[in-house]
């Protein structure tokens, strides 16, 4: 499979990932479409590369969830190398990819060419509210989730989540005018 501008996958018989990987970067087809990654798998192992920077990833088929962070470019998220490595990150990078999954299988039009840029959107506010969290931007310990958890019902998420991005779009002093529900106590950002 080729995606312009995207990626190109192929599936190999097993054992020839790596040879169908090189196969996949010195074809005429993947330079002629610009591909910016490729991908091979034998459904047993798994290679793929980002033609742009020459990084590279390698697992077991059933670890690629694991790997979510690498491909954050196609989608137009660009990430820190270093974030992506770090353990903690890698958990948290399945975490999300297992959300996205679950907000497409919930929301199938959420999962059209016309929505797509708002998922995107979406999914790069929330990978910055955790990236903020645990960096202490939001001047407190676990203050996005908490204040999620703390305020929703399961029911009402998409509101709550809806109020914290208006509130972090609107500066302190204008809250109040704003009539934002999540004042400071909650969300002082």
């Amino acid at each position: 499979m080729l995606q312009r501008n995207n990626i190109h996958i192929k599936v190999c018989t097993e054992g020839e990932v790596t040879a169908t990987l090189t196969a996949l970067r010195e074809s005429p087809a993947t330079a002629r479409q610009k591909a910016k990654f490729i991908l091979a798998t034998d459904g047993t192992s798994f290679e793929a590369e980002n033609l742009a920077d020459g990084e590279t990833v390698a697992c077991a088929y059933p670890d690629f969830h694991d790997h979510f962070g690498f491909f954050l470019p196609l989608a137009g998220i660009t990430t820190v190398k270093q974030i992506r490595e770090n353990t903690f990150d890698i958990k948290a990078t399945g975490q999300l990819n297992r959300l996205y999954v679950e907000l497409l299988k919930n929301n199938s039009d959420w999962d059209t060419d016309a929505r797509r840029e708002e998922m995107n959107h979406f999914m790069a506010r929330l990978i910055f509210c955790f990236f903020a969290e645990d960096t202490n931007i939001f001047h407190g310990d676990g203050l996005f989730t908490q204040t999620v958890a703390q305020m929703s019902d399961g029911e009402n998420t998409h509101e709550v989540l809806a109020e914290l991005f208006r509130a972090m779009c609107t500066p302190l002093k204008e809250r109040e005018a704003a009539k934002i529900k999540i004042g400071q106590m909650w969300f002082p950002m």
